[in-house]
């Protein structure tokens, strides 16, 4: 369970923060690096949900599942399996989480046409932000290979499986959502030559 009395403890001013174990690290390091953009990616999805709640409330009802899954894999990531017994249950991120994105992807997808060129991010305001935490979402699975392939560090399977068809998810959203108004913004290669 979750208490939040007090927002500041000033026990960051030094530039440390505490993962869930208590162990402090440097607010650089790279574990802390990577739940801080699972946060980011959280907040542009919610942007994103500003516009497309009235738009599709099938979609909106996705992207808030997709949101307190990142809390989720925030939490996992903050709690890093060492091997060591912990006196609670760890969020773990699951291969069902990610099996469901996957069925939702493919849910999206089913009506759109087939891409003969790259989509530039853009379109209505709900798909503009989607393709925003598209990217935002791509830098944070980035982090976790490289902290995953880092010695002396852990992420485990689903986390990783879940944050890259993360960013295939929102893709196809982008698209289902413009496909739903004018359709996608393609690139044109040389076009401004």
């Amino acid at each position: 369970m979750v208490i939040l009395n007090r927002i500041y403890t000033r026990t960051g001013d030094d530039g440390s923060t505490a993962l869930a174990t208590g162990k402090r690290l440097p607010k650089f390091d790279l574990r802390v690096q990577a739940y801080g953009t699972t946060d980011e990616t959280n907040a542009c999805i919610g942007i994103a949900r500003l516009h497309c709640a009235g738009e599709d409330a099938d979609l909106d009802a996705m992207l808030g599942r997709i949101q307190n899954d990142l809390f989720d894999l925030g939490a996992e990531l903050a709690s890093p399996d060492t091997g060591e017994k912990l006196s609670w249950e760890p969020l773990r991120i699951v291969q069902g989480q990610v099996e469901r994105l996957e069925q939702e992807i493919d849910r999206l997808n089913a009506d759109l046409g087939t891409l003969r060129s790259f989509v530039l991010p853009g379109g209505t305001p709900a798909a503009t932000h989607l393709h925003l935490a598209r990217t935002v979402s791509r830098r944070a699975e980035r982090l976790m290979v490289e902290l995953a392939q880092t010695e002396g560090e852990a992420v485990a399977q689903p986390a990783l499986k879940y944050i890259n068809r993360l960013s295939d998810f929102l893709f196809v959203a982008s698209r289902y959502l413009n496909a739903k108004a004018q359709g996608d913004v393609l690139w044109v290669p040389g076009q401004n030559r």
